[in-house]
């Protein structure tokens, strides 16, 4: 069983990583600003900032493996914490020797569609939405780059929301995964028992790669 370091995890899709995780038998540390948020008995707690990357290498030392499910609702422009979380988690980890390994919850606006265009190009998407999917482009590009550190980012399709956890799903690289109808859809239990999966049997070393029903 893997000893995993969950930052994010009371969020919409980061509280689904640690169920996933919990019910497969991992040991997660969850890694918090305000351990207050998580009201929970099954999971050990540590405070630390996720861009202090000073102070992030003792935090994380002795994981197997860390998740960032860091999301950008507090910052102008949705940039304060999505990629520069990258890049501090990245930093941290160098520190370390490039251990342990990096997942990192990234965004659907990057992935091209069956038309040759990204789905952030989709016309009618609304600013904060674009903000988003541009500030974890700007993650995907940073990590793209970095070559001394095993990282993987998994993309949702095209819509991500609370629902059923079947345990079923397929996967793209690069290109929206959709159905027959051009539908790209999954649920965030279906996306946290794909990063599980992920994290149980390693196939995607410093690359993207994306899930949908």
């Amino acid at each position: 069983m893997a000893h995993i370091a969950l930052i994010g995890a009371t969020g919409t899709i980061g509280s689904r990583i640690l169920d996933e995780a919990l019910r497969r038998g991992h040991t997660v540390t969850a890694i918090v600003r305000d351990p207050a948020k998580l009201d929970r008995t099954d999971v050990a707690v540590q405070t630390a900032d996720v861009l202090d990357e000073a102070g992030l290498p003792d935090v994380l030392a002795g994981h197997d493996v860390v998740v960032s499910a860091v999301g950008g609702g507090d910052g102008p422009g949705h940039q304060a914490t999505i990629a520069p979380a990258a890049k501090a988690l990245v930093g941290a980890l160098r520190k370390t020797g490039g251990a342990p390994r990096l997942i990192v919850v990234n965004g659907a606006g990057s992935l091209r569609t069956a038309e040759g265009t990204r789905v952030w190009d989709q016309p009618g998407l609304p600013d904060w939405l674009l903000q988003i999917m541009h500030a974890h482009g700007d993650a995907l590009d940073y990590l793209r780059g970095v070559d001394d550190v095993n990282w993987t980012a998994l993309s949702p399709a095209g819509t991500i929301e609370p629902g059923e956890r079947t345990g079923r799903y397929r996967t793209g690289v690069d290109e929206l995964v959709t159905d027959a109808e051009g539908a790209s859809w999954i649920s965030a239990e279906d996306y946290a028992v794909a990063l599980v999966d992920e994290i149980e049997r390693p196939a995607n070393a410093r690359r993207r790669f994306t899930v949908a029903r």
